[in-house]
This record gives C-alpha cells, structure tokens and sequence, in this order.
C-alpha cells in the first residue's frame, strides 16, 4: 500500500490524498453522486490540498519535454503520456495514490460499484494536456481495456491541474443530454478541481477549440477504473464521437467516418496488442519521412 504522504522538499512533508476529509462525509457524498442525473457523478472543488494541486501544476511536463502520444484527428486535438515512469516525482507519487486500495475502496463506497479496480498501467490515463486550439469533441468512452479483454471499463476521474485559468479561455468539461439535446452540466477546468463519474454512456468533451495563450495548455491527469466482466453479453466498443445540434452537416459527417475509423483502429489493437504510443510514433516517422 502505497504511503498517502511524501516530501516533496527537503523541509516539508504533505498529504497526497486527504481522506479524513472525503471519508468523514463518505455516506453524503454517496448519497448526491448516485442520486444525479442523467448520469452519476460529482465535480469537486478542492479535491486535493491546494498546495499539492499547484506544486503539481508547476512540475507538469511542457509538450516539448517528453515523448507524448499525438491525439489529432477529426473528433479531438489533445496529447497525452501514460508512461508511470516519466512522469513527474510528484505527480507519479499522486497517481500512485489515486490507484491505491484505499482510494478505489473510497470511489467503491462513492459510486456503488462493487469489484471496482484501479489500472495500474494507467492505459490511455495519465496526464493529458490541450494547447491553443485543442478540442475534444463530445463522446462515450471505449469500455475495454487493451491487455484485459475481461475488464470493463466502470468510471472516469479527471483532476485539473491549471494555475490561473481564465473562463474566457473555454475547456469547461460539458455532459450532454443522452439524445444529444442539450448540455445538462458543464464544469471549468481550474486548479485542484475534479470530475468523478461512470462511464460507460456519460456524453461528455470540451468541443469548441481552447483560446488560451499560445505559451498555456489545459492539463489534466486521468484515472480509468475498471471491473472484471465475463459476460459475453457485455459488449465492448471504441471510442464514440457524437455531433452537436449546432455542427454543420459537413463536420457531423466527419464525425461518423471518424468513428468507422476508431472503431477499425481498436479492433486492430485489440487483435495485434499495440498501443497508442506505438502508433503515435509511426506516425510521427512518417511526419518526419514526409518533410
């Protein structure tokens, strides 16, 4: 079990998770997240110590400073790195934390999802940042995970880790209606706060491209939590993109060849055992051959 404290200085000693706080007021908690609609889940406001969530901002890794996977295409334009070992002492401290038995036992009693495992692999998770421009269209999450064909993905937790984010900058987290009606929530991506919800079937994504700085990105950390499931009747499937009611005809139909493409491209992972990581570099070869 991992130990919920560490130094992060020579001097200071802090709490990585504060659970006295979470687990004193657990049945409350509980109570409002399975109680909400269309989809449970609950957005924190402080969800870490405040000086926790911002050493951690200042230690998040800049694009340029290490081997992130491209997220680019049709339905999103973001980045991500779910390699433990190079992240952050910090962060991969945290993430740790947030995967340790204690945690997911804490999200058990939250969600009411019994079995619930944390993935130690951090597959698709980890940190994730968008700069000027980026998007992510509105979706439901694949349910599957790569090297677990058993495991069902249950619920998501996105901790926010930006310093000094303005509203007018965009990147709110948005959950939409199940029929794609309206938006029924939508949550800013400040510092230190947090989204918890289960998935799969929650539509959600920050759709219209961030209009922050050029020398700024949303970063976020993600956390999957997963069950076993050995039902063949519980049907795995990719990621799926949805059009606004607002989009143009030309970019709906964008949205649905993209999704033909994904849904390609996850049965090819799934087949052959490759990552994202490994087609993120082949396509920056081909980037590279291309030049």
């Amino acid at each position: 079990m991992s130990d919920p404290s560490v130094s992060y200085d020579s001097n200071e000693t802090i709490e990585l998770f504060p659970y006295d706080r979470y687990e004193s007021q657990q049945s409350a908690l509980a109570e409002r997240y399975q109680a909400k609609q269309p989809y449970n889940h609950h957005y924190f406001e402080n969800f870490l110590e405040h000086d926790v969530a911002l050493a951690m901002s200042r230690e998040f890794p800049r694009h340029s400073e290490q081997t992130w996977i491209e997220y680019k295409h049709v339905n999103e334009n973001k980045a991500g790195l779910h390699i433990r070992d190079r992240l952050p002492p910090l962060i991969g401290s945290v993430v740790d934390e947030l995967n340790s038995k204690r945690f997911v036992e804490l999200l058990r009693r939250l969600t009411g999802i019994e079995g619930l495992l944390a993935d130690d692999s951090i597959e698709g998770g980890g940190i994730h940042q968008a700069q000027k421009g980026g998007f992510l269209n509105v979706h439901t999450d694949f349910t599957m995970h790569r090297s677990r064909p058993n495991w069902r993905r249950r619920c998501n937790l996105i901790v926010y880790l930006n310093d000094g984010w303005q509203e007018e900058w965009g990147g709110n987290l948005d959950f939409w209606a199940p029929d794609m009606s309206e938006t029924v929530a939508s949550y800013p991506s400040i510092l230190n706060s947090a989204v918890l919800f289960n998935t799969p079937g929650a539509l959600h994504g920050f759709p219209d491209p961030l209009k922050c700085p050029e020398d700024v990105a949303r970063q976020s950390m993600q956390f999957y939590y997963y069950t076993v499931d050995e039902s063949s009747s519980s049907a795995a499937h990719a990621t799926a993109y949805h059009a606004r009611p607002t989009d143009k005809p030309v970019k709906k139909f964008m949205i649905g060849a993209d999704n033909i493409a994904l849904e390609v491209y996850a049965w090819i992972k799934t087949r052959l055992g490759i990552s994202d990581a490994f087609i993120s570099r082949v396509l920056e070869l081909l980037g590279r051959r291309k030049s």
